[in-house]
């Protein structure tokens, strides 16, 4: 894939539902076929229906010049946004239980630099993600601005975030994501989902992430 791929220009209200990489059943027994479905086609979907609907408000309150509902539709712009995007990264870090993968160079390095180890990095994700109040998600970000990894919880979508941060490997605990399979154990879903893990995509997430630039000081845009 392309650079131009995948920094595709989306006009606004133009979001679409990315297909899974892999059929319904490809995640049991750890996730359901059932569970797949229902959560891809249908939750993943209300966030991008979410978002197309918040961008073409905005879009026809700037034509208008009313802006009345402001405060509504940017914070639906903000939770839907976010919604999709940590959805779109979720699918694509897992693959069939089988699907033999081992933490890239890269990765090992980041997170051995930040974290002290593999397990104590290990831990602290599997212990973020359980300890989530109410819903939300566990996210391994990589901040371009402190250029090393960090681990962060999100209760919603969009709260207890870092601007700037890049996520490289996202769990989702919002009970639709496990309720079916696992009832109110989240603590077995978690568990049991490390081993869908697909540390080739996680390394090429990092990769990527770390090429992206956040300045904290002024810029000379003259400097060669």
């Amino acid at each position: 894939m392309s650079d131009t791929d995948l920094r595709a220009y989306t006009p606004a209200g133009k979001h679409k539902l990315p297909p899974l990489p892999y059929p319904y059943d490809a995640l049991e027994p750890i996730i359901s076929s059932t569970t797949l479905r229902y959560h891809h086609d249908h939750h993943h979907k209300s966030y991008v229906d979410g978002l197309n609907r918040a961008e073409l408000a905005l879009v026809d309150a700037r034509k208008k010049e009313n802006f009345t509902f402001i405060k509504y539709w940017e914070n639906e712009l903000a939770f839907n946004g976010s919604g999709h995007i940590l959805h779109s990264v979720y699918w694509t870090i897992m693959a069939p239980p089988g699907f033999e993968s081992e933490p890239g160079r890269c990765t090992v390095k980041e997170i051995v630099k930040y974290f002290g180890s593999f397990d104590a990095f290990l831990d602290q994700f599997v212990n973020a993600a359980i300890k989530v109040e109410a819903s939300g998600w566990g996210i391994l970000v990589w901040n371009p601005a402190w250029s090393h990894l960090e681990m962060l919880t999100a209760e919603k979508h969009q709260n207890l975030t870092q601007w700037g941060s890049i996520p490289i490997l996202v769990i989702d605990v919002w009970e639709h994501a496990y309720y079916l399979d696992y009832q109110y154990n989240r603590e077995e879903y978690v568990k049991e989902w490390l081993k869908l893990i697909n540390w080739y995509e996680v390394e090429n997430r990092l990769r990527l992430a770390m090429e992206g630039e956040l300045p904290l000081v002024i810029g000379d845009c003259d400097s060669e």
